[in-house]
């Protein structure tokens, strides 16, 4: 007799990916606030910009980080390939329309992530950690020595971008449109990463990450699988470079450095890596904290900082979202006979 087929749609695990997947009420509070943001914080569309970008390169590391488990301090590698792409194709009037930009983008950042991942996701642990570092430290001395092409030291200013769709400017005094296409470029890549991580492939990163022997064992391709969320992570990190040099019209050697990548990192722990939403509440709470705090000790802000990472990385390991989570379980808790 021929069994009779099984109903996957009733089985736990995938009744607990199905809940995961499904829409929650709150999710839509972020790009509500970031849409009221424009309205009614119109002088600060500038901070804001930076804000949304900031959010979009701590995505593409989260998912390699977060989800896969990859310890990288080199993120600002791709970001950078992506914002020397589009400023070095602008400047020599080879090609300046924004969208299409940032396709080449990230076309470029996956093929540097691609190449490295290649070799460099043969190891792990520190040495993994040591040579991402390097492979940054590499890329940003060849945009160095590089002057005739990058601009060097002093990189490339003044970027042509045409008008977005033909029809809107690009004024970095007055960031209306930037600020509502980058916002856009967001949604996208996040819409992306969110079907991804709950995607069966994004299930595997998980369990990669839980456990690589016992994926090992099941015949799971880890290897190939790290080096695809890799070149993909690469890619959103070079959408977020593009957009950058797009939005502020320059390139600089700052996009390679290690002060952004390292930024990007206590960001998400920060916020809470391995949560997709981590990304948005470690930028705001970072961007905030450092504003503030500026003010009231310009010599010694960053002290104060390091002071509350350093507290949430000892008693909160999960970020602030970690807190939250946590908070909220215990008041169900409670409120449960």
């Amino acid at each position: 007799m021929t069994p009779a087929p099984v109903d996957w749609s009733e089985h736990p695990a995938a009744a607990a990916m199905a809940r995961r997947h499904r829409l929650r009420a709150w999710e839509p509070i972020p790009w509500v606030a970031a849409l009221a943001f424009y309205f009614l914080f119109p002088k600060y569309l500038g901070f804001g910009t930076e804000l949304l970008i900031t959010v979009l390169f701590a995505i593409s590391l989260d998912l390699v980080l977060g989800y896969a488990g990859i310890v990288t301090l080199g993120q600002a590698a791709f970001f950078g390939a992506g914002a020397y792409t589009v400023g070095m194709l602008a400047k020599r009037g080879i090609w300046n329309e924004p969208i299409t930009g940032l396709i080449l983008a990230a076309l470029v950042a996956a093929a540097v992530g691609l190449g490295s991942g290649l070799v460099l996701l043969r190891t792990q642990g520190l040495t993994l950690l040591m040579l991402t570092l390097c492979t940054m430290a590499l890329l940003e001395e060849a945009a160095n020595l590089a002057h005739d092409y990058t601009g060097g030291f002093d990189g490339l200013d003044s970027l042509p971008i045409a008008p977005l769709l033909g029809r809107f400017e690009f004024n970095p005094l007055y960031p209306t449109t930037q600020y509502l296409y980058v916002l856009a470029v967001l949604f996208v890549c996040f819409v992306f990463v969110r079907t991804l991580i709950y995607s069966p492939f994004g299930q595997s990163l998980t369990g990669i990450r839980e456990n690589t022997l016992r994926m090992h064992a099941v015949g799971a391709p880890v290897r190939r699988r790290l080096v695809l969320c890799y070149a993909l992570s690469a890619a959103i990190a070079g959408v977020a470079g593009g957009v950058w040099a797009q939005a502020n019209a320059y390139v600089n050697l700052g996009t390679l450095g290690l002060d952004r990548a390292a930024t990007v990192l206590i960001i998400l722990v920060l916020g809470g890596y391995g949560r997709l939403y981590g990304a948005f509440v470690g930028a705001v709470a970072y961007m905030a904290l450092s504003h503030f705090l500026s003010k009231i000790y310009p010599t010694a802000w960053q002290l104060g900082l390091g002071l509350l990472l350093v507290v949430i990385a000892l008693f909160a390991r999960n970020g602030i979202l970690g807190i939250a989570e946590a908070a909220a379980h215990r008041l169900r808790t409670r409120a449960t006979p």
